[in-house]
């Protein structure tokens, strides 16, 4: 089931961020998130991180 557009994405945490690949950080992904207040499921956290802007933003607020 996809995540709605509305839904309300909290708690991100990030992880595989390699400074040497800065600025791309390709290798960095969403590990958990909560949406709705509960924890993503893995098929969620899939979906998340097949958005590159997003999971790409998520790395800046996590790094900054």
């Amino acid at each position: 089931m996809p995540i709605p557009e509305n839904a309300k994405i909290e708690d991100i945490q990030v992880e595989g961020i390699d400074p040497s690949d800065y600025p791309d950080f390709c290798d960095a992904y969403i590990s958990y998130a909560e949406i709705d207040g509960k924890p993503a499921s893995d098929e969620e956290l899939d979906e998340l991180n097949q958005d590159s802007d997003f999971v790409y933003g998520e790395v800046m607020r996590w790094i900054y």
